[in-house]
């Protein structure tokens, strides 16, 4: 898979607000498939684990099998990532360009 594939796979993944909620759950520590139903009361399982599936598919989800527990673990390298490609460059140039603003507007203006 290229690098755009896997980008756009965690792009994807994080375009849903449940499945933004379930990496939040995972933030705070792994947790079985059974927990996170349980902290997710309004979805059926197998709802839930279709929505841990496209995380595992982006690379954001590792799973441990345990006896018959499947525990999740966050994997944050791939937000990381994105973070380092997109977001960091882009506040950069962004904080670059108000601070010129302000610059600008803080001299005197020549008559």
């Amino acid at each position: 898979m290229s690098s755009e594939d896997e980008n756009d796979a965690i792009f994807k993944a994080l375009s849903h607000r449940v499945r933004r909620r379930l990496l939040d759950l995972l933030r705070e520590k792994p947790q079985t498939t059974g927990m996170l139903c349980d902290l997710l009361p309004e979805m059926d399982r197998c709802t839930v684990m279709q929505h841990l599936g496209v995380l595992e598919k982006a690379g954001l989800l590792v799973v441990e099998r345990r006896g018959r527990e499947r525990w999740n673990h966050l994997d944050a390298l791939p937000i990381h990532a994105i973070h380092e490609r997109w977001i960091g460059p882009y506040a950069a140039y962004a904080v670059n360009m108000l601070n010129q603003l302000n610059k600008n507007l803080s001299e005197p203006a020549e008559t």
